[in-house]
């Protein structure tokens, strides 16, 4: 968590029915079971309609028909099952129509759900932040994570205190006063094993009670005149993390004693962002970019004999860093929580692009903090993320968005918001092995090799252009196009009003050297339509050539090439 934040208290279907597409219902809901599924589950979904006798889903894999269910309604509810082939990872669609009893379409809704082997594999990352004893929204916190295929969830602050992980009795008081209850914790821990959701504890590589350091003094990690390095005055002591240091071997027990005694799936580990140097208590130095990828080692070590594979580490490199250092240590993806300087939208997807490449491809995840309100601000940033092939954390919560690095501080989504937020995540899901899973960042010359005419594309920056985004796999390429034309400013965390003008019919051209089989484009940002659209193309001369029909703020288009070429 950055220092200076902590210090305030501290997201082949083309859809047509009789030549017309039903009008998409946000009372509709389909509601998974699992957050993901493995292979050889067998997928459930509730369907949810005010009205209608029958529901008809189409299942797809990226733009192929696979099979199609139907269900009746009951009060209200009908109940979707089918086993997927075991082959994994692999997302898939759904769609939904809703029917009267003479087959009539009242109503189409769409979501998605996939199967992984792991599910570090596609991390859709969330949080949660009320353990009080009276919290009372565990149901709707199950439902929204299902919703939204949330895999992880990070229990953000839940522990007793930095240095002493699991509380004396239930009901306690943590380092910052808020009443909690390790019941509570508990629960939410099985509550969301039910849905195949892990459940990852926060804690922090070096923090302490200002207490505890008082008891042990030469535990510590102290500046240049031999004072302890703090976060607030005489609130959190930094103490010295090196391997093998008293910090260090007490902190790894502490880990042993959360594995031990609770149902965690593995282990979080955060940092403050400063210091990243100091000196233990014999002089020594210490430099924190050697010691933390040393203590990530050793928590993997932990949590691999705790948990086996199933186990997961994770460690927040603040403000990128040392990304150079921690991302090619045994942590199972890179967590990055985003600060200056890197404010430009574009600066998230270099970030991005720069951990997958130094992590061997370990997935990313980005905690990058946008309120709620600014709209337009968390489409273009989700939008960013999301095309790069990563994963943003911003949700978990009912309702809630990630407003602020000390996370009960979040905010609440608009209810008018929230199915286009829902969408992203579906999308990522539906699409994610052209977007993630199994795709690496193509070359700056595939990115050059997409144009649209007259229109701006090139530059360092986001502001006022196209940017592509080109993700590669063995046949095909995704080349998604963000809209910033006409955006106020480039600040992903700026406040932003107006947002990008439209582009449609737009021809585009492309720079290709294999024989192309299929264009086929979808996009998160119109709820009529995010199926797979086949697009008519011509190849003369090694320039493919095709028309998009329309590009708000994402479009992704999808060009596959002959097997093997």
């Amino acid at each position: 968590m950055h220092v200076f934040h902590r210090l305030f208290v501290i997201l082949f279907l083309i859809l047509f029915q009789g030549g017309a597409v039903s009008a998409v219902d946000s009372t509709v809901q389909i509601l998974p079971n699992k957050s993901y599924y493995h292979p050889g589950d067998t997928v459930q979904l509730t369907v949810s309609a005010s009205a209608g006798s029958t529901v008809r889903a189409r299942v797809t894999y990226l733009n192929t028909f696979v099979t199609e269910l139907s269900a009746p309604l009951t009060d209200g509810q009908a109940g979707l099952t089918w086993t997927p082939p075991a082959e994994a990872p692999r997302g898939y669609g759904v769609t939904v129509d809703v029917l009267d009893a003479s087959g009539t379409v009242l109503a189409t809704q769409s979501s998605a759900f996939d199967v992984l082997n792991h599910w570090i594999e596609a991390p859709r990352y969330g949080f949660l932040t009320d353990f009080s004893p009276a919290h009372r929204t565990i149901a709707p916190t199950l439902d929204w994570m299902l919703r939204h295929h949330i895999n992880g969830a990070q229990f953000y602050d839940w522990q007793y205190r930095w240095e002493d992980l699991i509380p004396p009795d239930d009901r306690f008081d943590d380092g910052l006063g808020r009443d909690q209850s390790m019941a509570t914790v508990r629960n939410l821990i099985d509550l969301l094993h039910t849905g195949d959701i892990a459940a990852m504890p926060y804690t922090a590589i070096y923090g302490a009670s200002w207490a505890f350091f008082q008891q042990h003094q030469d535990w510590g990690m102290f500046d240049a005149r031999g004072n302890v390095h703090t976060l607030g005055e005489n609130f959190i002591a930094i103490m010295d993390a090196t391997p093998g240091s008293p910090w260090n071997v007490h902190l790894l027990a502490e880990f042993a004693d959360v594995l031990d005694n609770t149902t965690f799936d593995g282990i979080h580990i955060d940092q403050y962002g400063a210091p990243k140097t100091g000196f233990d208590t014999l002089g020594n130095p210490i430099d924190m970019a050697d010691v933390m990828p040393a203590f990530i080692n050793q928590t993997a070590e932990l949590v691999q004999d705790r948990r086996g594979a199933a186990g997961v580490t994770l460690f927040n490199s603040v403000g990128n860093w040392p990304i150079d250092a921690v991302a090619p240590a045994q942590q199972d993806a890179s967590y990055i929580e985003v600060w200056p300087p890197y404010d430009d939208y574009l600066d998230l997807n270099r970030i991005i692009t720069n951990a997958q490449t130094l992590g061997n491809q370990k997935p990313v995840i980005l905690a990058a903090y946008i309120p709620p309100e600014r709209v337009i601000n968390w489409r273009l940033a989700n939008s960013v993320i999301l095309a790069s092939g990563a994963y943003h954390l911003e949700t978990g919560e009912p309702g809630a968005m990630l407003q602020d690095p000390y996370f009960p501080r979040f905010g609440d989504i608009a209810e008018a918001d929230q199915p286009q937020f829902l969408r992203y995540y579906d999308f990522i899901v539906r699409y994610e092995n052209v977007l993630s899973v199994g795709t690496t960042a193509a070359s700056a010359e595939r990115h050059s090799a997409i144009s649209l005419g007259d229109v701006r594309m090139r530059g360092i920056r986001s502001r006022d252009r196209v940017v592509p985004i080109v993700r590669a796999g063995a046949d095909f390429e995704t080349f998604s196009l963000l809209n910033f034309l006409d955006i106020e400013g480039a600040d992903w965390n700026a406040p932003t009003t107006v947002g990008p003008t439209p582009l449609t019919d737009q021809a585009v051209s492309l720079t290709v050297e294999r024989p192309v089989t299929a264009v086929w484009y979808a996009s998160p940002d119109t709820a009529e339509n995010m199926s797979a659209n086949s697009l008519p193309f011509s190849v003369e001369a090694g320039t493919l050539q095709f028309i998009l029909p329309r590009l708000d703020y994402w479009s992704m288009i999808v060009v596959e090439y002959e097997h093997g070429s």
